[in-house]
């Protein structure tokens, strides 16, 4: 019997200006706290697209506003999470935001310790690995579509 892989669709947005990023530092969420990650980042919710997701998630993480036609499509990652097949995976949806409306702050104090700006030559060393993958290629032509296993290679 053939299974279906149950996906958890994720959306990130990449806040740039020029040749920093926005990145904030983890805290209190179980996963990878310490590390630093995209400054907006969430589950995709039922009924929602990943594009709503991602100007949601910028809300309420950044308390920044950005309309749909603000976001740039990077790439798509496929993540699974297991040698199980029917355990699922992620599929993460990236966005590059340049324009926006509000000054960026941390909204979530539970779940990040700080919010800070950062050269992309100089990227802190404990960045979510999957997302310096992605934050160390930006303006190389990202592929559409890359596979965890891209990811690992590196």
């Amino acid at each position: 019997m053939n299974y279906r892989n149950a996906l958890t669709p994720v959306s990130y947005v990449i806040v740039r200006d020029r040749h920093r990023v926005l990145l904030q530092r983890r805290q209190g969420t179980g996963y990878l706290d310490g590390y630093w990650s995209t400054a907006a980042a969430g589950h995709v919710e039922a009924g929602e697209s990943a594009i709503q997701a991602a100007v949601r998630e910028t809300r309420e993480e950044l308390g920044i506003e950005l309309d749909a036609m603000q976001l740039q499509p990077l790439t798509t990652v496929h993540r699974p999470q297991s040698s199980n097949e029917t355990a699922g995976g992620r599929v993460d949806f990236f966005f590059e935001c340049t324009t926006w409306t509000g000054v960026p702050q941390i909204m979530e104090p539970h779940k990040t310790s700080a919010l800070t700006w950062f050269d992309l030559c100089e990227l802190p060393g404990k960045v979510v690995p999957h997302e310096r993958y992605i934050l160390e290629r930006l303006g190389n032509d990202l592929p559409a579509i890359i596979a965890a296993n891209s990811l690992m290679a590196q």
